[in-house]
């Protein structure tokens, strides 16, 4: 005769083996291997030879060879340099910014989930009426009336892009707060901040967590844009989006300096899109 433990770790493996075969995919593998390489590159570029800020007016516009891997810009810059330490930028951006969307967004969905209510419904319809803005509008007229810089860009993009992510949380808080263990810790009186904190958000934590990704490659993809608007990143840092921006005047030149940071701005958000996939299919699997 089987056992009651015996039964729950044969569940919990098969609940294991459900979530894992999802990044078993050739894409989810590649994604994560790309994702890996540009985050250690990324992080370990101080400690490379590389100089993005040297110029050399005499090797302008090279084309990529050994010694300049992606070639030269108009101001004989190495290009490769300028493209890791854009993709830094880039990157922080993305996780930034994201980690404040994120936290808006997860506070919102699980007041308004968890409380119900006239303030659910005044909570989003707020939601409902910043969604309603057009993003490109909203964060361009903001922007306009702060310094351009790192900092703002973070702030800006953190601060209107949440909504997704607290529609996505209420929705789920709205089903957990209906589970018998919810409703026995409200019955014998523990406190709303502590049934939330111990059991509706660790149980919204792989939703938080798919919402989380899509919020890292919509950051990126807002950053890009606004700088290739001139309202983002400003010399002498540089983005991936400030790149294609200044390149626009050598494309027939140096065509490569639009290529290569478009490419790798297409990779990044394509990579963290398939991981998002990667994880919400694993969490649906591991909930089935």
């Amino acid at each position: 005769m089987t056992s009651v433990p015996d039964v729950e770790g044969a569940l919990d493996a098969r609940t294991l083996v459900h979530r894992t075969r999802s990044f078993r995919s050739v894409s989810a593998l590649l994604a994560i291997a790309f994702l890996v390489v540009l985050g250690l590159v990324s992080l370990l570029a101080p400690l490379l030879p590389l100089d993005p800020t040297t110029t050399d007016l005499a090797a302008r516009w090279q084309p990529p060879s050994a010694e300049h891997w992606f070639g030269t810009d108009e101001l004989g810059r190495d290009y490769f340099s300028r493209v890791v330490y854009g993709g830094r930028i880039s990157l922080t951006v993305g996780i930034l910014a994201m980690a404040a969307a994120t936290a808006i967004g997860v506070v919102v969905g699980l007041v308004a989930g968890y409380a119900g209510g006239r303030l659910d419904d005044l909570l989003m319809r707020f939601v409902d009426f910043l969604s309603s803005i057009p993003w490109m509008v909203l964060v361009i007229v903001v922007s306009v009336f702060l310094k351009p810089g790192l900092w703002t860009i973070i702030l800006v993009i953190g601060a209107f892009s949440w909504m997704a992510t607290a529609r996505l949380v209420r929705a789920e808080t709205l089903s957990l707060r209906e589970r018998p263990y919810v409703g026995y810790a409200r019955y014998i009186g523990v406190r709303r901040v502590l049934v939330v904190g111990r059991h509706v958000l660790p149980d919204a934590a792989p939703t938080i967590i798919v919402a989380a990704t899509a919020s890292i490659s919509n950051a990126i993809l807002t950053e890009s844009a606004l700088s290739f608007l001139g309202l983002g990143i400003q010399p002498p840092m540089a983005s991936w989006g400030s790149l294609l921006e200044t390149a626009q005047d050598s494309l027939q030149a140096a065509p490569y300096l639009a290529l290569i940071p478009g490419i790798l701005i297409l990779l990044t958000v394509l990579s963290f899109n398939v991981l998002g996939d990667a994880l919400r299919q694993s969490v649906s699997e591991g909930g089935a």
